[in-house]
């Protein structure tokens, strides 16, 4: 049916399957006489039984989506990962996607692919519209593709930072829209930036007929950012969504989802990729969603809702005892943050050494974002780099809710931030006992004078 099974399988079941798709590939035909300078030959047998044998790669020089005639087996292996990641991805929120592909290559250069592809359709356009997010392989995907990013500045709305729709349609008017390639907007990211307002900027490039890429790398996850691209498409214009499959599906990193909802445009974007491509994340993600199934990765996704909520009451309690703030951001259905502006006005090197302590401990994925911190990136400069503004009001720390996330993780992440925090404040207390001694001592002498 090319759809994911409703129950996953076992891995006995998985292996028979890989094993049968193999023996379709002629470098494993008994007899086989290859004279070509691709054979599938490998010299370990160890690299060999890794791949299970499938060896050809995926599409053919001019198409990655392509079948290749001696390597039935992987070009079968193919399909059915694109389709049943088909049927994931409407199961997650987007019922109307109408193709998508696995690429092997990870979300920035994916994105990169869909711009090169764009260059093709409107060859005069130089610019790209990118309500800015402080993540540098967005960035440099533009950068790659050669276009010239046009950043606009987030606003400040309570704690959250939002789509300035008004100065991405005044930038619109001031490049004219046939100067500018996609508006390249965001679901997926950093609390407390929140997703892009995507149904106002899908109407925008329908409005002026501009073509609109999304960046939803660990969006596929959360049923908000799913919603919000499946909202857009059908008020205005979305061409393309891009997601990373580590994030989404935790495999190895290496590959990417490009999904739309113009089955030709996405055709367009598999041929454009030159030559054959590894077949290692499509094998990787229909291995996954063969032994979860359609139910088990329901069940990841209901389990990271329920510990986006935990994590989210337990780090407010922890905010109120250290005397600080859970940020309000409630559009980011998957990263927090809290102040920590008590480590700021004491000292400027106490938040990154927070950072640092944090994972000296053994906590990964915490990240602590300084005031004013300022980063060059191909020859455009990032004030307030992290933060996704150039003045954010205070120091933060971000930590987030993703898929597979269990509640140990968030007990011990707990834990240990409020040791490192009562580590500072003890700290805190001794400057201020010794220069509340060194003052006094101070006021002695001057009577004694």
């Amino acid at each position: 049916k090319g759809k994911c099974p409703e129950d996953g399988w076992d891995e006995s079941t998985i292996e028979l399957f890989l094993h049968e798709l193999a023996i379709m590939d002629s470098n494993n035909f008994l007899g086989n006489c290859g004279v070509g300078e691709r054979e599938g030959r490998v010299a370990s047998g160890l690299v060999a039984r890794r791949h299970y044998r499938l060896i050809h790669g995926i599409g053919r020089s001019g198409d990655i989506s392509a079948v290749q005639p001696k390597a039935a087996g992987s070009s079968l292996l193919n399909k059915l990962t694109n389709s049943i990641v088909l049927d994931i991805i409407k199961l997650a929120g987007v019922r109307t996607v109408t193709n998508c592909f696995v690429v092997p290559m990870a979300t920035g250069m994916s994105l990169t692919l869909c711009f090169l592809t764009l260059r093709h359709k409107r060859p005069t356009a130089k610019y790209i519209i990118w309500p800015r997010i402080d993540q540098k392989s967005c960035f440099k995907s533009m950068i790659t593709a050669g276009f010239e990013p046009v950043v606009i500045e987030n606003v400040l709305e309570g704690d959250e930072l939002r789509t300035d729709i008004e100065a991405v349609e005044a930038k619109i008017k001031a490049l004219g829209a046939e100067n500018i390639l996609c508006v390249h907007s965001t679901t997926s990211c950093f609390a407390p930036r929140v997703p892009d307002r995507l149904e106002e900027l899908a109407v925008i490039c329908a409005n002026y007929d501009i073509p609109h890429i999304v960046n939803n790398a660990y969006g596929v996850q959360s049923s908000k950012c799913m919603h919000l691209i499946q909202q857009g498409a059908r008020v205005g214009r979305i061409d393309a969504f891009v997601q990373s499959l580590d994030k989404n599906f935790m495999v190895p990193v290496g590959g990417a989802i490009i999904a739309g909802f113009n089955e030709s445009f996405i055709q367009e974007i598999s041929k454009m990729y030159p030559g054959k491509a590894s077949a290692s994340p499509s094998l990787d993600v229909l291995i996954t969603l063969l032994s979860l199934g359609a139910s088990g990765y329901k069940q990841l996704l209901k389990e990271r809702k329920e510990m986006f909520s935990y994590l989210s009451s337990e780090l407010k309690k922890l905010a109120d005892i250290h005397n600080e703030r859970l940020l309000d951001t409630p559009h980011n259905p998957i990263s927090l943050a809290m102040s920590l502006k008590n480590l700021d006005e004491n000292n400027d090197a106490a938040v990154t050494q927070l950072g640092s302590m944090l994972f000296t401990r053994q906590v990964s994925g915490a990240r602590v974002v300084p005031c004013g911190s300022v980063q060059t990136v191909n020859n455009y400069t990032f004030k307030g780099f992290m933060s996704h503004a150039n003045d954010y009001p205070c120091a933060y720390i971000n930590a987030a809710s993703a898929i597979g996330i269990k509640k140990q993780d968030v007990d011990v992440f707990l834990k240990r931030l409020d040791k490192c925090l009562k580590t500072f404040r003890k700290e805190a207390k001794k400057e201020q006992s010794v220069n509340g001694m060194s003052n006094s001592n101070a006021v002695t002498e001057q009577l004694e004078d």
